[in-house]
């Protein structure tokens, strides 16, 4: 088979998996509503947290006014429910840890593309379900919402959302691969979240954390998860910021994806194929 040939066939073939990751997520569309209306508290949160705190500091936080810390919010919202991976972590780990990879190795299946392919179908699924309340909310909000100053902006914005998924996905694939070693790969996972839970922007836009403090920060792949398309789209950065940004954002997808690869190399050598 030439090579004009194989290419399409092997999209075909992962396309296919993403239409039964489509049929496969669907059945889980009432949790996905679920998950919205509780992603709501820490917004409420933050609404009267910020507001009670931009009263005390005469009107802004930190260079922030009180509309550009709600717009952060509700963005981080919107990025979180669009981009970040749910329990694809877990899955990987238990398909490894019950032998369900035995069928990839099996077949001419790439495992990362696969599991790749159903990140996405999940995600279009997930926005498909989510949008209308994610947007009601923002018109709800809309006098403390503001929105990107060009579409030029809002462009970038979506390339550093598309590039976001796929680090979060990377980061839990990689993570999950530590069940070639581990039973139980709870705690990583855990300790991993931490890091990107604070590191990332959830806690508060990074800018606020002191200069070298932002410094260091800023060499992990954390920020280009959420603080990087968040500050895009609130005009953090200058245009010289946001070209190191998009470059720092795709090194580290280059190297989690190189990363992956390897752990997966060396994670199959000693796997033993039982059960499944």
């Amino acid at each position: 088979m030439s090579l004009s040939r194989s290419a399409p066939l092997r999209l075909a073939k992962y396309l296919r998996v993403m239409a039964i990751g489509f049929q496969n997520t669907l059945v889980y569309r009432w949790n996905f509503l679920l998950r919205v209306g509780f992603s709501f508290i820490p917004l409420m949160g933050a609404f009267f947290f910020w507001g009670a705190a931009a009263k005390g500091g005469g009107g802004e936080i930190g260079g922030y006014s009180f509309n550009a810390m709600i717009s952060y919010f509700l963005g981080l919202m919107l990025l979180d429910l669009l981009a970040s991976p749910t329990e694809d972590d877990y899955q990987i780990a238990a398909e490894i840890r019950d032998g369900l990879i035995n069928q990839f190795l099996m077949k001419p299946v790439d495992y990362l593309a696969y599991r790749f392919s159903l990140f996405w179908s999940y995600r279009a699924i997930y926005a498909a379900t989510t949008l209308v309340p994610v947007l009601a909310a923002i018109w709800y909000l809309r006098a403390y919402f503001t929105m990107p100053e060009s579409w030029g902006v809002a462009w970038l914005c979506l390339v550093a959302v598309l590039l976001s998924a796929t680090l979060q996905f990377l980061i839990a694939f990689t993570s999950a691969l530590l069940a070639f070693w581990v039973l139980e790969v709870s705690a990583p996972i855990f300790i991993i979240y931490s890091f990107e839970f604070l590191a990332g922007g959830h806690v508060f836009p990074l800018d606020l954390f002191p200069p070298w403090a932002y410094r260091l920060i800023m060499l992990t792949p954390f920020p280009y998860e959420y603080w990087f398309p968040l500050g895009i789209f609130l005009g953090r950065f200058s245009p010289d910021e946001v070209a190191r940004g998009f470059a720092m954002q795709a090194a580290w997808c280059l190297g989690v994806w190189l990363l992956a690869r390897w752990v997966w190399a060396r994670g199959i050598r000693r796997y033993t194929a039982v059960g499944g």
